[in-house]
């Protein structure tokens, strides 16, 4: 009887284009290396004279690595101080709303202190006081300011 082989079992791959399969390798075996075009010599020494770092070159590399360097601290001292700035004016500004605060309260503790039924019983039995009649008041407009200097003469009519 003669012995009936199985085929490989191959693995179906999508597509419409056969691929070559690859050459099977032991395990010691290395991969072709591709081989290297031809560089001409002014290419290669091209190539060689642009990885040199020349005295010119490393100097303003250095001086450029100094600048940059000098921006960023400069930058972080400036940002610090601004910070420090910010912080100082929220400080102030809790302190003036705290101080506002403080003053409405006084004020509306004076304004409900003060009873002016009180004042006005004392000036007029009291001290003797009576509202102006009619007669008394005058009044005149100045166009030179707003307000009414203490010193001015009042004008006449």
């Amino acid at each position: 009887m003669a012995e009936r082989r199985l085929p490989r079992r191959q693995e179906y791959i999508h597509g419409s284009t056969v691929r070559k399969p690859e050459p099977e390798r032991t395990p010691g075996q290395q991969p072709k290396e591709r081989k290297h075009r031809k560089v001409s010599y002014k290419v290669r020494r091209n190539q060689e004279k642009a990885l040199q770092m020349n005295l010119p070159y490393l100097a303003v590399l250095m001086i450029a690595s100094c600048c940059t360097l000098f921006i960023c601290i400069n930058y972080i001292h400036v940002q610090s101080v601004m910070t420090r700035r910010m912080d100082n004016i929220k400080k102030l500004e809790q302190e003036l709303d705290a101080l506002k605060s403080e003053n409405d309260t006084t004020q509306t503790r004076i304004n409900t202190s003060v009873d002016l039924d009180y004042v006005y019983k004392v000036a007029t039995e009291e001290l003797g006081m009576v509202y102006a009649g009619k007669n008394q008041v005058r009044l005149y407009h100045q166009t030179e300011s707003e307000y009414v200097r203490q010193y001015e003469d009042i004008p006449s009519y």
